[in-house]
């Protein structure tokens, strides 16, 4: 049974078959569920906790006051 995937920028479940898979040079795998998320990571760079449509939306770093 495949499993569904975690959007890297949003946090949202996505089921399999869907979403963007990005590798980056270093070998690292980020998956997407949109075009949306994945202009807003990559492109714009923007940091998740700062939007409220995001799951990580007002979630501080650990290790930081």
């Amino acid at each position: 049974m495949p499993r569904l995937r975690h959007c890297s920028f949003c946090g949202n479940e996505f089921p399999p078959g869907t979403g963007i898979m990005y590798v980056r040079n270093d070998g690292s795998v980020l998956w997407f569920c949109s075009g949306k998320c994945k202009k807003s990571s990559i492109k714009l760079k923007r940091d998740a906790r700062k939007f409220p449509w995001t799951r990580y939306y007002g979630k501080e770093e650990k290790g930081k006051a």
